[in-house]
């Protein structure tokens, strides 16, 4: 009888260990935004890794790619580069962002645009991960041309 008393007492302390786990993950779990717009919805997008889309970029020229990085904003700045701490992230190995009033991109649900406030605070994107789809244009080199090319008409970004 000893022997089944402590093996429930067992039992019962993984189960409240994994309940605690799971209850830990779910508050430290982020809401992903998404913001679309009314832009380029019959299209379809390839997705394609960071990597790849940098050393093949002239393949991927003037096609609709879907690809994720971290976001970089500053002063003459808006760009995607590679996510992984381990790689380059200078302007020759990033793609310029080019957001336009042409393709408005608003938050799934709501009329809250990308660069409005919400809840009163300016929607912060810099140094995020983000996943967006947009026109790859490799004649188009953002800020001074000293980018890898450009991702235009940015019709769906999803903040991490």
């Amino acid at each position: 009888m000893l022997k089944h008393v402590h093996l429930f007492m067992a039992q019962s302390r993984v189960h409240i260990i994994l309940l605690i786990t799971l209850a830990l993950m779910a508050c430290n779990t982020k809401k992903r935004k998404i913001y679309t717009s009314e832009c380029d919805v019959d299209v379809t997008f390839k997705k394609v890794s960071f990597s790849h889309l940098i050393d093949s970029i002239k393949y991927y020229d003037k096609q609709n790619v879907e690809v994720t990085g971290k976001y970089i904003e500053g002063k003459n700045q808006s760009a995607l580069v590679n996510d992984s701490t381990f790689t380059d992230h200078g302007n020759s190995r990033s793609l310029w962002v080019n957001f336009t009033q042409d393709c408005p991109l608003y938050l799934t649900g709501k009329h809250t645009g990308l660069f409005e406030t919400e809840d009163g605070e300016y929607n912060k994107i810099n140094n995020r991960k983000m996943t967006i789809r947009g026109r790859v244009e490799l004649q188009k080199k953002g800020h001074k041309n000293t980018y890898r090319a450009t991702i235009n008409q940015v019709s769906y970004l999803e903040l991490d």
